[in-house]
């Protein structure tokens, strides 16, 4: 489809596209809101290599200066990780900072909207959104963009921070397809069991895309690939679940509201954990930009001539 003029597609995402090679969207809260400097770089950089290693163009969405980014150069990636008051930014919040100029990252909703009007099919994050803790009607946008974009969002399950069967009952509701990838239980973010079942299992990425594709000829939205983190990287659910709960009450001492919730008890967390909870999250945004890349290769046109993406391809 023609996007707007305030899109802009990277030179290896049209690239892709062109060509019809598998693109993977990338979202941009974890290099603003996520990490601290230099290390949002770093990891940035490592996932969009992780996905060329799996044959895949790699798509970090965010927004610059008012423009709508689709992958991102070397000097604009460098350029919003080192944004020293980036926005940030869910669905709602794209029209007002591409209007008044502004950059920021996108959060899973806004990277979702973005994402899916580009024509990309797969999407790697960390967690998504949901069901907040304690909270009577305070339910992230990613559920409700997830239900309405046809994409597949490969992630560690939902934040732990969350009301994890809470969560879980607003995707039934919403229609969301809650597949675990090679386990029945649904992943708690920096551990792999949280005692929830998925909706459904598959064993590979090409019995993903085969389920995918089903699913949207069927009219089917967005589905979740939920992808437990590596086993020498996971920690205890007892354990950092003791760490949110400080967190969370650290949070309302202190007047933490809205948006600002999030980023502050993940950080809190990874304090209180001495980084422990840190390393696995960037163990699982890597595993999951992996898997990401691999179920893209079987939901593109161009399987056959897959391998190893140059950085301009």
């Amino acid at each position: 489809m023609a996007l707007a003029k305030f899109y802009k597609l990277s030179k290896e995402v049209q690239s892709a596209q062109r060509r019809g090679w598998p693109v993977v969207a990338l979202e941009s809260t974890v290099i603003t809101h996520g990490l601290p400097q230099p290390e949002n770089l770093k990891l940035a950089q490592e996932m969009e290599d992780i996905v060329r290693a799996g044959g895949a163009a790699p798509a970090t969405i965010g927004v610059l200066k008012g423009q709508l980014l689709v992958g991102m150069e070397e000097e604009e990636l460098q350029e919003l990780a080192q944004d020293k008051a980036p926005r940030k930014l869910s669905s709602r919040d794209l029209a007002a900072a591409v209007a008044q100029e502004a950059s920021g990252g996108t959060t899973v909703a806004a990277t979702l909207r973005v994402a899916a009007q580009a024509g990309i099919q797969v999407f790697a994050t960390g967690g998504i959104g949901g069901v907040h803790r304690n909270a009577a009607r305070d339910v992230s946008a990613d559920l409700s963009e997830l239900a309405r974009r046809q994409l597949v969002v490969v992630c560690a399950g939902a934040k732990a921070i969350l009301d994890l069967p809470g969560t879980l009952e607003e995707l039934e509701t919403l229609g969301v397809p809650v597949i675990g990838y090679q386990t029945d239980e649904f992943p708690a973010f920096y551990s792999r069991e949280s005692g929830l079942r998925n909706s459904g299992r598959v064993e590979s990425a090409e019995e993903m895309a085969t389920l995918a594709q089903t699913h949207w000829t069927l009219g089917g939205g967005g589905l979740l690939l939920a992808a437990p983190l590596p086993g020498d990287a996971a920690l205890a659910h007892e354990q950092i679940d003791g760490w949110i709960e400080v967190a969370l009450k650290d949070a309302q001492v202190e007047g933490v509201r809205g948006q600002a919730v999030t980023p502050y008890v993940l950080k809190r967390v990874s304090e209180l954990s001495g980084d422990k909870s840190l390393k696995a999250n960037l163990a699982l945004l890597k595993n999951n930009a992996g898997i990401a890349a691999e179920v893209a290769t079987h939901l593109s046109p161009k399987t056959g001539q897959l391998g190893l993406l140059p950085k301009q391809a």
